[in-house]
């Protein structure tokens, strides 16, 4: 695939956290271009941290965007989600220790989801907190992980249940390395786009609707606009609660399903975009069941998501009880209650506490399963 020739021009916009406050920078061909990073670094000490599929092609140039006079080290670990470990960050902890990195040192996460959480984690806890710039290169790495400080790692009984709120210095967000993403992988970043639309801005679901083949087509503007809009809406919900204690919590609409099947089906058999789709579709239905969306609206819900490539029904191994078992571990339950993200309208998102449980059984129950999940072409 190539991206299209429909201008894109570099775009900025700013999380804002006070001191904490850093850029959002947007556009093709920055990520060999110092212009970007250089103003972001702590100190002469940088460690780049990717991982065994985008080091060979984006680490050189990765390298080539730091100024010179630099201390420069790099660590390649292993790719995909069941990497992403206490080991895996102890790696990177021994090889800051064994190069002597000290507190003014960066941190740089070249890679997805996965490296952007680990690194952000690591820096969060080396020497109590230091540096670090996320560079990411998925499309869900770019419009939610890299962006609000959740770092952290997966433990098996639950998907990111270790971590800390620890802020980036900047985000760096080349357009250009969308070049080399898989279809499956672009399908799965378009999860959590979608996800905007339905929980705050049912205008810009409707523009998703409409540009849909553009950005499978990967069209250069129109992924431009895409990343632009979520990390817009993003920024907007962490500066009104960075550390998620109300309206943050809004962000995991389809997550609290989405982890379940994860974590049940073993991390990375599923794509987290994969999983979150399934389950956008089972909250809106469930916001339906109780009386809060129209059958058109889940309808519409429906085909937008299907229009990404995204799967519309649950692994047939998983049974009700499997789904409680797993959400009863969601972090945003309070005293035992679980919490879900639910839909009043479109772009209209809500937490619910009350949903009764028979109601929400009978959905696990009669909701529909697969038997293997269906890879987009």
């Amino acid at each position: 695939m190539t991206l299209t020739s429909s201008p894109a021009p570099q775009r900025s916009l700013q999380v804002a956290l006070g001191e904490r406050s850093y850029p959002i920078h947007i556009g093709p061909g920055m990520l060999g271009d110092s212009t970007w990073l250089s103003p972001h670094l702590a100190g002469r000490q940088v460690m780049i941290v990717t991982n065994e599929t985008v080091a060979p092609r984006y680490l050189a140039r990765c390298r080539q965007g730091l100024p010179e006079g630099l201390e420069v080290e790099e660590l390649v670990l292993p790719d995909g989600e069941a990497t992403k470990t206490l080991e895996s960050v102890s790696r990177i902890w021994d090889a800051l220790l064994a190069a002597g990195f000290n507190r003014r040192c960066t941190l740089i996460a070249l890679g997805g989801g996965v490296i952007g959480d680990m690194v952000g984690f690591a820096a969060a806890c080396y020497q109590r907190g230091v540096a670090f710039i996320q560079v990411p290169t998925t499309l869900l790495s770019q419009v939610d992980s890299s962006v609000g400080g959740k770092t952290g790692v997966n433990h098996p009984r639950g998907k990111n249940m270790i971590g800390a709120f620890w802020q980036p210095q900047a985000v760096l967000i080349d357009t250009d390395t969308l070049l080399s993403l898989p279809p499956r992988e672009l399908s799965a970043g378009l999860a959590e786009v979608i996800k905007y639309g339905l929980i705050r801005d049912a205008g810009f679901l409707g523009w998703l609707e409409e540009n849909m083949t553009a950005l499978r087509d990967l069209d250069a503007a129109a992924l431009t606009q895409a990343i632009e809009r979520s990390c817009t809406i993003k920024a907007e919900i962490v500066a009104e609660d960075e550390t998620e204690q109300g309206v943050r919590a809004l962000l995991n609409l389809g997550h609290t399903f989405g982890h379940a099947i994860e974590a049940h089906q073993g991390y990375g058999n599923w794509l987290h975009g994969e999983a979150v789709g399934t389950g956008m579709l089972m909250a809106a239905e469930l916001s339906q069941r109780l009386g809060w969306l129209s059958a058109a609206e889940v309808a519409r819900t429906a085909a937008v998501i299907e229009a990404a490539g995204l799967p519309l029904s649950a692994p047939a191994d998983m049974a009700a009880e499997d789904f409680l078992d797993l959400m009863r571990l969601d972090k945003k339950n309070v005293d035992s209650r679980l919490r879900l993200v639910l839909l009043r309208g479109l772009g209209d998102a809500r937490l619910d506490d009350e949903t009764p449980r028979e109601l929400l059984t009978e959905l696990l129950a009669t909701f529909p399963r697969h038997g293997s999940l269906p890879v987009p072409e």
